[in-house]
C-alpha cells in the first residue's frame, strides 16, 4: 500500500515506537500513581518521563503542565470548555477543524460565542489584523489551528499569541497538524494552551494526545472528575496539575510508544521535513500540469505550509477518485475533512477535495505512481467530455 493519508494518522509507525508500546504491555502493566508495589511505581517513572520529554519537545518550563489526553480533540475540549464555561466568546480563524468548531457551539448551541477571523494564505500581517478587528469586551481567548488539516495553510501562531498577550487574552493552539512537523516553543511564543495528537506528526499510538499548559493552566476546571491516586478523602479534584486534569487511569502503553515516538522524531530532525516538503511540492508541480486538474493553494514549503496536498479531477467527485486510487492501493482521503470554514474558504464546501498528505516513509516512487494514475483518470475524464 502507498498511504497518503497521513494527516488523519501516520503509518507506518517507527519500530521504537511499536517495541515501546510491545514493551510496556509486559513491563508497565500495571496502574501509575495508584499503588506503592514495583511494576505501579516502574509505570508512573516511565509516564513521567514521557511527560518531560513533551515538555522538551515543546519547550515547556514545566513537566506537570503537560496533561495526557486520547488525542488532540479531547485536549481542545478540555481548553476551550474550561475558558469559556463561565462566559465569553473566542476568536476563531476560518480554517478551523469541527474539533474547535463544535465544542464552541455546545457550549451554546443556536447562538455561537466565536467570532471569525478571515485568514491570508502567506506571511501576512492582514491575518492578524483581521483577528484584531474581531475581539470585543466579551472575547477570552484566540483559539486557531497551526496549519489547516484540509489545505495546509500555516498561521502565524506566534504574532497571534503576541496579539492574544496584548489583547488580555489566552492563546490556544490546536496542534493536530505540525506537532512534530514545525518546531512550536511554548516559551518563546507565549501559547498558554497547546493541544497535540500523538498519532499524527510525532508517530504515537493512536488513543494518545497532550494538553500541554502555560502558566495560565492552573485556571482550567477539570472536564472530569474522578479518581487520582491522591488526595482521596476531598470530593473535588485535586488542584494540581497534572492531576486535576487527568481522571481515571492513563493509557501507559500509549504513553510510552509517544515517548519512543518523541525520540524518534527528534532524531530524524528539521532535515527529514524539509525532505518531506521538497517532494510533495514536487508532486504539487507534477500534478500543476495535468490537465482536468484543480490545485487550490500555491506550492507546499517548509514552515509556510502543513504537508498537505488538496485536488480535483474536473468531472470527478473527489470520493469516485479516492476510491479509484484505493483500488490500486494507494490510500487518501477525501471529502470535507472535518473542516467546513476551510472548504468555504476556498469555494470546495460542495465539492470537498481529495486530500493527499505524506509521511517521513513516502519516497519518491509512491509520488510517480499517484501520478500515473491521477493522470490516467484525467485523461479519461478529459477525452468524455470532448
Amino acid at each position: 500500500m502507498i498511504y497518503l493519508d497521513n494527516a488523519a494518522t501516520t503509518w507506518p509507525k517507527p519500530y521504537d515506537v511499536r517495541r515501546a508500546v510491545a514493551e510496556a504491555m509486559v513491563l508497565y502493566g500495571a496502574n501509575p500513581g495508584r499503588s506503592g508495589h514495583r511494576m505501579a511505581m516502574a509505570a508512573a517513572r516511565e509516564v513521567y518521563r514521557c511527560r518531560e520529554a513533551a515538555a522538551a519537545f515543546f519547550s515547556l518550563p514545566d513537566p506537570a503542565g503537560v496533561v495526557f489526553t486520547a488525542n488532540c480533540t479531547a485536549a481542545l475540549n478540555i481548553a476551550i470548555k474550561g475558558i469559556l464555561r463561565d462566559g465569553g466568546r473566542a476568536v476563531i480563524s476560518d480554517m478551523e477543524h469541527n474539533s474547535v468548531l463544535r465544542p464552541l457551539h455546545a457550549l451554546s448551541p443556536g447562538a455561537p460565542r466565536y467570532d471569525i477571523a478571515r485568514v491570508v494564505p502567506g506571511d501576512d500581517p492582514a491575518t492578524v489584523r483581521n483577528f484584531e478587528r474581531m475581539i470585543t469586551p466579551e472575547t477570552r481567548a484566540i483559539v486557531c489551528t497551526h496549519a489547516s488539516n484540509a489545505f495546509g495553510t500555516v498561521l502565524p501562531i506566534a504574532d497571534l499569541a503576541d496579539l492574544a498577550r496584548r489583547s488580555g487574552l489566552l492563546m490556544v493552539v490546536d496542534g493536530a497538524q505540525t506537532a512534530g512537523m514545525l518546531p512550536i516553543d511554548m516559551g518563546r511564543t507565549g501559547i498558554d494552551f497547546l493541544c497535540v495528537p500523538g498519532h499524527k506528526g510525532l508517530y504515537g499510538p493512536a488513543g494518545t494526545g497532550m494538553l500541554l499548559c502555560g502558566s495560565a493552566g492552573k485556571l482550567l476546571p477539570p472536564l472530569t472528575e474522578g479518581g487520582t491516586g491522591v488526595n482521596s478523602l476531598a470530593p473535588d479534584q485535586p488542584e494540581e496539575l497534572p492531576e486535576r486534569l487527568e481522571a481515571g487511569t492513563l493509557n501507559t502503553a500509549g504513553i510510552c510508544g509517544l515517548r519512543a515516538g518523541l525520540r524518534w522524531v527528534s532524531e530524524q530532525g528539521e532535515q527529514a521535513g524539509r525532505r518531506k516538503m521538497r517532494q510533495l511540492a514536487e508532486f504539487y508541480r507534477m500534478m500543476r500540469g495535468v490537465p482536468g486538474v484543480s490545485i487550490y493553494t500555491g506550492e507546499p514549503a517548509y514552515g509556510a505550509s502543513a504537508a498537505v496536498l488538496s485536488l480535483n479531477i474536473a468531472g470527478q467527485a473527489a470520493e469516485t477518485v479516492a476510491a479509484e486510487l484505493d483500488r490500486h492501493g494507494i490510500a487518501v482521503r477525501a471529502g470535507l475533512h472535518c473542516a467546513p470554514l476551510a472548504h468555504r474558504h476556498y469555494g470546495t464546501i460542495q465539492t470537498g477535495t481529495v486530500r493527499f498528505s505524506p509521511s517521513i516513509f513516502t519516497v519518491p516512487e509512491d509520488y510517480q505512481k499517484v501520478y500515473e494514475i491521477i493522470r490516467g483518470i484525467a485523461a479519461k475524464t478529459v477525452a468524455k467530455s470532448g
